[in-house]
């Protein structure tokens, strides 16, 4: 096997996911936070039977935004609303768009030490109830170019500015992200026909008994021609990046359970794949995009394999001028069919701390369905980061 072996070994034994929502007028955006996470956590214990909620050691969240409904520890109120033992311990990581991919690297890094033998990742954003519009954070001016005084990096650049410029110093056309937007809706769509996501999704039912089956996001009707008719968000920053070719606002929930090998195979539960390495890298802020490039480096030289190793790469899609950056920088081509085979965050959206844990559950799926054995999920993070992991499917 490809990396270093701990001394206790890491799997992931299942991921499920809801369908994702469209923010403020999608099927969950009813549905508070911690109650969709408590949904999809329920549903993954239940999946794995043999009363592993008793057997969990911690319960992690990833949130990018952990305040409001999706505040106050919501990792602990997860655990409690799952029903799982009140002795269970829980806690939230933010690491912005990063942070359920984040939560699994801690899940992984505790099992590897000794720590414990099973934990609960869930990954949850209601851009809906908790969106940046309901925060009670406050700019530091020494980080806002915007306030009087010198000033070191400016960490709250709209992202939208970050990805013009991304298009700008990476050469990134209008007709290139266009035509990678078009390529996600479509390869999207495909995966709902196909019943590639169903496999990885649970049916959201909600209180009313209304049954949400699939993302709210993909659109049929998405044309090459509508595309490069949508007027530019930020005409006066280059007027390349459009409604069209930028991921959406959404609400979802994901749930992975990631046990120590041995512990898993004396309760008789099938692993799915292991971590094999994992990187983080930081870049200035106004170019956040790009920050997969170095993530991805540090990730494959852990892992000891190329990008030719690898089966599937999911790089997550906020932005079509990103994607094509990072994808051509780590020696890709945008239109391979092992990047993103099934569409990303511009079709399916990004409710911003599932996205981590959801192109993990995604890649496992991916592997399974083509026979693959090594996929590479990374994603960019506002304030100027990227988070990269490779995965081995077992």
């Amino acid at each position: 096997m490809a990396g270093t072996n701990s001394l206790n070994e890491a799997v992931i034994v299942e991921a499920l996911r809801t369908p994702i929502g469209r923010a403020h007028k999608g099927g969950l955006a009813d549905v508070r936070p911690d109650d969709l996470g408590a949904f999809i956590a329920r549903s993954l214990l239940e999946r794995v039977g043999n009363d592993i909620g008793a057997q969990v050691d911690e319960l992690i969240c990833g949130c990018g935004f952990p305040w409001g409904e999706q505040g106050y520890n919501v990792g602990r109120t997860i655990a409690l609303l799952a029903g799982m033992p009140i002795s269970t311990p829980g806690y939230t990581i933010t690491r912005l768009c990063a942070s359920s991919l984040q939560a699994i690297r801690a899940a992984h890094h505790a099992i590897s030490l000794g720590e414990g033998g099973a934990y609960l990742v869930v990954g949850v954003e209601s851009c809906t109830r908790a969106g940046r519009d309901r925060h009670l954070a406050e700019n530091n001016p020494l980080l806002d170019p915007g306030a009087p005084g010198p000033t070191f990096a400016d960490i709250y650049l709209s992202m939208l500015e970050t990805a013009e410029n991304v298009a700008t110093l990476y050469g990134v056309s209008r007709k290139d992200m266009d035509s990678f937007a078009l390529q996600s809706q479509k390869r999207a769509l495909a995966g709902q026909t196909s019943g590639f996501f169903a496999r990885e999704m649970v049916d959201f039912v909600a209180p009313d008994g209304s049954v949400m089956s699939q993302d709210d996001g993909p659109r049929s009707s998405t044309t090459m021609e509508i595309l490069q008719n949508l007027p530019a968000v930020l005409p006066d920053k280059g007027g390349r990046v459009t409604a069209g070719n930028s991921c959406s606002l959404n609400d979802g929930a994901v749930a992975v359970l990631i046990m120590e090998a041995k512990h898993a195979a004396s309760m008789g539960i099938r692993a799915r794949a292991r971590v094999v390495a994992s990187g983080v890298a930081a870049v200035d802020p106004a170019i956040m995009g790009v920050g997969p490039i170095d993530a991805v480096k540090v990730a494959l030289g852990r892992a000891g394999l190329g990008i030719d190793d690898m089966d599937v790469v999911e790089i997550n899609e906020a932005f079509a001028s990103q994607v094509v950056a990072v994808s051509r920088a780590i020696g890709m081509d945008p239109s391979e069919d092992r990047l993103n085979p099934n569409g990303g965050a511009i079709a399916l959206g990004h409710p911003f701390g599932m996205s981590g844990a959801r192109l993990v559950t995604t890649a496992l799926n991916a592997l399974e369905s083509q026979d693959g054995q090594f996929a590479l999920v990374t994603l960019c993070v506002g304030g100027g980061q990227g988070q990269a992991m490779v995965l081995e499917r077992i």
